[in-house]
């Protein structure tokens, strides 16, 4: 009867020949959490900016309807109420609207910086596994070649 060869001492010593660093594994892993963590920080900051700034909105609008459903002496001052109500409106709208425009900016230009310093810190970490892995899968080689 054939014996069959026993095909785990032979991948064990080819495994075993050509190392993986696990390190740099680990460092891109950290690298992504940090990343994730400030992208998220910037998210909320800007989620937290908007809610109060539609919060104070909502209260000054409010305020003003108060003015407007005070009672007037002359049915003219209805009308100077209501347009004045709409004047300022219309001034608080275009007052928030640039400022939620400017939340917005600040978030994308954080979020490009973040992006541009992660892909940078990302290639020289790459640079330098491949560089490892080349040397090592070199010297194995070269150690490989040398037993027989």
């Amino acid at each position: 009867m054939a014996n069959t060869q026993d095909f785990t001492t032979i991948m064990k010593d080819m495994m075993g020949a050509f190392p993986v660093d696990t390190k740099s594994f680990e460092d891109t892993f950290k690298t992504s959490a940090t990343l994730n963590e400030k992208l998220s920080g910037v998210a909320l900051e800007a989620a937290e900016k908007s809610s109060d700034l539609s919060s104070k909105w909502t209260k000054d609008t409010l305020s003003r309807m108060a003015d407007l459903t005070k009672v007037k002496s002359e049915p003219a001052d209805y009308a100077k109420a209501m347009s004045d109500f709409a004047t300022a409106s219309a001034e608080m709208a275009a007052e928030n609207m640039a400022a939620f425009a400017e939340i917005a900016k600040k978030a994308q230009t954080e979020t490009v910086e973040l992006m541009m310093a992660a892909g940078k810190d990302m290639a020289e970490e790459t640079s330098a596994a491949v560089q490892k892995a080349t040397k090592d899968t070199t010297a194995a080689a070269k150690k490989a070649s040398a037993a027989k």
